[in-house]
């Protein structure tokens, strides 16, 4: 008995040993690949991806959708979605016409379980391109690419990739930006592919390029480089050798293999003006890294991230077409600029001027086009197919980046609009003979954040609050709105939601009521008397007790309380918000770059009565010399003009931008939202505020339990406008949210399905 039971010990412990080498470590037992009948369902073969869905090998366009891992109140590192979700999004996706999408990491166990339930009966499955996912401290910590910790943890998670799709892998709590889980399901007849890597930044490249130079080719079984091959490109090609290796010899099954770039590190070489203003100084070229078909009998495909708006080269290009030499001189000082000319000609690769084509730079509305000329330009240098696997616009207030042609800006573009712009922006992809294309993104994530209004938030707090001005939070296609089933309030121009008890503050005939959710403070302002076209209302507001002005020098116009704020509405086109000069966060905080101040050394008064603009940087410094202006600022624009139209959703005229409209039988109503982030709301969800600027030496929090309003008409004006306290207090950690497909989704789900009925009608 006492043998027995060593026995039994025994076999449980090497059981357990066993299962832990296979489902942890990867370890499997090793069979030569040659023996094994090495099979895979996608291919390529020139620009085209082919796949056998069953009936033989066909071409295959990537039409695909990206999908994020946040939701509200959560990080994406929680992996907090469930798998019925997961599995309702699925459906919607492929309802709108995409049959692929893409993720960027490894996901929780039940993404991948909630793919394979999606898909296992499903006679018109979704397929996934899965990414690896490469985290930001080893990028920024370790720069060059063949650092042990960074090599070893990109090659390590690329096998771990590889194991979690073929539902051979166990992955522990706490495994850095990864899921987690216990990977029992074999999702693999619906991978047509992998991404590796991200956006790499050019100094990443730059530095693996200079620490590595001189070294030797790479050539593997199933990926070399060609000499010309830089190090980073054949570091790229040595980990998706391995990748190869490592599934084939394992799985004995092989799929697309493709790595992230972007314009940034694109193959070609620029102008100098594109140099300087861009810093465009390196490059990833992929046709440097080849494979070899007596091993590797899938393919490669190059996978660009391409937006309208950024970096747009072409239009750099053409804006600089007629300034002379003489006039960057002045710009940049003689022997700067000499030095510049010089760095421009050691740079080697291919000239974008080489593969530009006229044609292209109009599309088929007849618009002067340079994102699809670039696209051309990208295509057209490549010889195997081109997917552009980021695309897309935002629906948020803000906004970052302007295109100067078509107007698919990042940011401040209605739902209809973004709608409007995925379309046009798929009609470039595909016009120029791209082989597929994936939008960005599937949902909006709240935890994201943006260059141009990072400094102005608590980073720590950001997935507890919907941003309207951070443009980031808003390339999904599925909107989630404060409220469990709807908002507290809808700006429509209908009062039901409102009542008595939500009144600040009361001035002769006219009062201000005031609510808030987790992305706006709201307003109704109702005045007995009606409007006409000349009433002016004025609402101050007073938020810091740190400064504030009792006069507003602008409107001339007095009040009870030192406000920091002045909301104006004159009409449907001249109203907007103004920002007492003292706590203006454009001036504390790119003064110098904006207004060729330096607002640390001359401080505005803390109760100084000159209001101005709300501003939002579109550039820090435009290096672009100016006919007439030698001056180096850079580019703003008012994000504190607010647009007039209806914004509710369930409505016909739904106008996603509006932030105020009429409502009543005479006007006597006006309905408005504010996002948070105009009034200096670094983290409503603990009603925190930007402190003073120029006591902090930059933007500290500060928190308050309260804030003051007023209100005013033009026509029916007192010496000084009284002010209310209104109580503020915040949600912290609880959040509530609903979702709702935005406008756009049904645009390009009646687009693409117009595009399949056409294709069918026509025996494709």
């Amino acid at each position: 008995m006492k043998k027995f039971i060593i026995i039994m010990c025994i076999l449980v412990a090497a059981g357990f040993i066993m299962n832990i080498a296979y489902y942890n470590f990867g370890i499997y037992p090793h069979f030569d690949s040659e023996e094994k009948n090495v099979s895979t369902f996608v291919t390529t073969m020139g620009k085209d991806i082919y796949l056998d869905d069953g009936s033989g090998f066909k071409t295959f366009e990537i039409r695909g959708v990206d999908m994020g891992v946040g939701i509200p109140g959560e990080w994406a590192t929680d992996f907090a979605i469930d798998k019925d979700t997961y599995k309702r999004w699925f459906k919607e996706i492929q309802d709108m016409g995409a049959n692929t999408i893409r993720v960027y990491t490894m996901l929780h166990d039940d993404f991948y379980n909630a793919f394979y339930e999606y898909n296992r009966y499903n006679k018109d499955p979704l397929y996934l391109i899965q990414g690896v996912w490469v985290d930001d401290y080893d990028m920024y910590c370790h720069m060059d690419a063949y650092d042990p910790e960074f090599y070893n943890t990109f090659t390590q998670d690329c096998r771990s990739m590889i194991d979690v799709i073929h539902g051979q892998k166990n992955i522990a709590l706490s495994y850095g930006n990864k899921g987690n889980g216990s990977y029992r399901k074999d999702i693999t007849p619906w991978v047509i592919g992998y991404i590796l890597g991200v956006e790499w930044e050019h100094y990443t490249v730059e530095y693996t390029n200079l620490k590595n130079e001189g070294m030797e080719h790479y050539k593997g079984k199933y990926m070399f480089t060609t000499e010309d091959a830089k190090p980073f490109e054949s570091f790229l090609a040595e980990v998706g050798d391995k990748i190869i290796e490592y599934e084939t010899e394992r799985y004995g099954t092989q799929r697309l293999v493709a790595f992230a770039n972007w314009p940034t590190t694109d193959p070609f070489v620029y102008p100098e003006s594109v140099v300087i203003a861009r810093n465009k100084t390196t490059s990833i070229n992929v046709e440097n890294i080849k494979i070899n078909r007596v091993y590797f009998r899938s393919g490669t495909f190059a996978s660009y991230h391409i937006y309208s708006y950024f970096p747009d080269y072409l239009e750099i290009m053409r804006a600089t077409s007629s300034i002379t030499e003489e006039e960057y001189g002045e710009r940049m000082g003689p022997s700067a600029w000499g030095n510049m000319k010089y760095f421009v000609s050691q740079l080697k690769g291919p000239k974008i001027t080489d593969y530009l084509q006229d044609r292209y730079y109009i599309d088929r509305k007849g618009r002067y086009n340079t994102y699809r000329a670039y696209l051309k330009a990208i295509n057209s240098f490549h010889t195997i197919p081109v997917v552009i696997s980021e695309y897309g616009v935002t629906t948020g207030r803000g906004m970052a980046q302007t295109d100067a042609n078509t107007n698919r800006n990042q940011g401040h573009m209605t739902e209809q609009e973004q709608g409007q712009g995925i379309i046009d922006c798929y009609n470039d992809i595909m016009d120029v003979g791209c082989a597929g294309s994936c939008i960005f993104s599937w949902q909006d994530e709240w935890f994201k954040r943006t260059w141009n209004t990072m400094l102005y938030t608590d980073l720590d707090k950001t997935p507890y609050w919907s941003d309207y001005q951070t443009n980031e939070q808003y390339f999904g296609l599925l909107a989630f709105d404060p409220g469990k089933v709807k908002s507290v309030c809808y700006v429509d121009g209908r009062v039901s939601e409102w009542s008595e008890a939500d009144i600040v503050s009361a001035n002769k005939d006219t009062y201000v009521a005031m609510k808030y959710d987790e992305k706006f403070l709201y307003f109704l302002v109702h005045r007995n008397f009606g409007t006409s076209d000349d009433d002016t209302i004025y609402i101050p507001l007073d938020i810091t007790p740190k400064s504030g002005a009792t006069y507003c020098l602008n409107y001339d116009i007095s009040f009870e309380r030192p406000a920091d704020f002045v909301i104006k509405i004159h009409g449907k086109d001249d109203s907007r918000i103004l920002v007492q000069k003292r706590y203006e966060a454009l001036n504390a905080m790119y003064g110098r770059e904006h207004y060729g101040e330096l607002p640390y050394y001359d401080p505005p008064k803390k109760d100084g009565i000159r209001f101005t603009n709300i501003y939002l940087p579109l550039t820090k410094t435009e290096y672009i010399p100016d006919k007439g202006s030698k001056a180096i600022t850079g580019r703003k624009y008012e994000t504190g003009k607010l647009r007039y139209g209806n914004a509710n959703p369930d409505d016909e005229a739904f106008d996603s931008l509006s932030d105020f409209i009429f409502g009543g039988n005479d006007n006597e109503y006006i309905e408005m939202r504010i996002p948070w982030g105009l009034l200096n709301f670094c983290n409503p969800s603990e009603m925190k505020i930007h402190d003073d600027y120029y006591e902090n030496y930059g933007i500290e929090d500060l928190s308050i339990d309260e804030m003051y309003a007023g209100v005013a008409c033009s026509h029916h004006m007192e010496d000084t406008i009284p002010m209310e306290k209104f109580p503020l207090k915040g949600w912290n950690l609880k959040v509530t949210s609903h979702e709702r497909l935005k406008r756009s989704y049904y645009m390009i789900k009646d687009y693409w399905t117009k595009l399949d009925m056409e294709a069918k009608a026509n025996g494709k």
